[in-house]
């Protein structure tokens, strides 16, 4: 007879990407699935160019101006590629013909940013923590800058390593830009600090297929003649990013979202949130002799927190045993193994206490077992 198992009362997501969208959000994209403010219309249907649409899609570019405090001589970009793409249309697009850039190594993203780059221009390595196994971040003030380099290139936050910039370097007069994809709209951010900042949708803005780019005016106009046109900066800018078809549907949510994130009290409210979240897992971690964080404690992610247990069949064991108690998604990235719990702005505060009370049951059923296990030794 197959064993019958009871569902869990509650689901809680904790996926790196695409992620939790807060359930506010999903309930009015049934609206727009079936039929968009009574207009007959799904929104996966529409034309890009109808009246219906452009009225979602200023809307969305409204609400993300107003939520990041858009200053003047800057552009908001809506494209495709996710930030893999971005790798190489900032130094397409960003290069302007001085041919080298400055590029932080400080984990799996920001090496594959780097390398993409080198096909473009000169890349130069301002630091590199690969020697710590990508768990610490040397402090900016000792960074090799290069005065004369096209821009500087940083991740805010590393999402495979658990890592994330606390402090933002000084780079002088060379434009700073950032891939903040897994930590954009977790906080405030002070877009005058960045020539361009970029970040792929599917971490705490909407489904997969949308890139968000907020770019200084002034930087843009002497793409690479090799640059596509559909991810010229320039023309984009020029043409409220409709070169082509935009991913309607992902820009839909994604203004969902923003609607969402201001009604809750804005980029402040979310920091605040998202610092909690994370103080109670890395609490518990560190008050644990089961569990261990590898990641230095001056830059421990607040959207993605890694851990490990023992031995890997334990963190197997664990990822499958939490799926049973409803907590999805905790297997950490395929290049470091371990666990991996992203907290991004739509996973609640319920669902930290889920996964601390079950990473607890869990430590005492398996320290119970080994006791048990070492005394029918000792009684053999």
């Amino acid at each position: 007879m197959n064993e019958v198992r009871e569902t869990p009362r509650s689901i809680f997501n904790f996926a790196a990407g695409p992620a939790s969208l807060p359930r506010p959000v999903l309930e009015e994209a049934k609206e727009g699935l079936m039929n968009w403010r009574g207009s007959g219309q799904s929104v996966l249907e529409m034309p890009f160019t109808s009246t219906e649409f452009r009225q979602i899609y200023e809307e969305a570019f409204s609400l993300l101006e107003e939520l990041v405090e858009l200053p003047p001589g800057y552009s908001i970009l809506f494209m495709q590629g996710g930030a893999y793409g971005q790798f190489a249309f900032i130094p397409m697009n960003l290069l302007r013909g001085i041919g080298k850039a400055d590029y932080a190594i400080t984990g799996h993203w920001s090496s594959r940013a780097a390398l993409e780059a080198r096909k473009y221009g000169s890349v130069n390595v301002v630091t590199d923590n690969s020697d710590s196994g990508h768990t610490t971040i040397p402090p900016v003030e000792g960074w090799t800058l290069d005065p004369d380099a096209a821009y500087c290139h940083i991740t805010t936050n590393e999402t495979a390593n658990g890592i994330q910039l606390s402090k933002l370097p000084d780079t002088g007069a060379v434009p700073l830009v950032a891939d903040s994809t897994s930590d954009f709209l977790t906080k405030p951010v002070d877009v005058k600090r960045f020539g361009a900042i970029y970040a792929s949708a599917q971490k705490n803005i909407g489904p997969a297929g949308l890139t968000i780019v907020i770019v200084r005016n002034a930087l843009i106009g002497e793409a690479r003649s090799i640059t596509p046109n559909v991810f010229n900066f320039e023309l984009l800018a020029a043409n409220n990013s409709k070169v082509n078809t935009p991913p309607t549907w992902a820009v839909y949510i994604a203004g969902l979202v923003f609607r969402w994130i201001l009604a809750e009290g804005g980029l402040m409210e979310m920091a605040n949130r998202n610092r909690n979240k994370a103080r109670i897992l890395y609490e518990f971690i560190e008050s644990s002799e089961f569990y261990h964080c590898p990641a230095a404690r001056d830059c421990r992610s607040t959207v993605n927190v890694v851990f490990g247990l023992p031995t890997i069949a334990l963190e197997e064991e664990f990822v499958t045993r939490a799926r049973e108690h409803g907590l999805l998604n905790l297997a950490g990235h395929a290049i470091n193994g371990g666990i991996r719990a992203s907290l991004y702005n739509a996973v609640s505060d319920e669902a930290v206490t889920a996964l601390v009370g079950f990473m607890d049951e869990f430590a005492i059923s398996k320290k119970s077992h080994a006791a048990a296990s070492r005394s029918r030794v000792a009684l053999e």
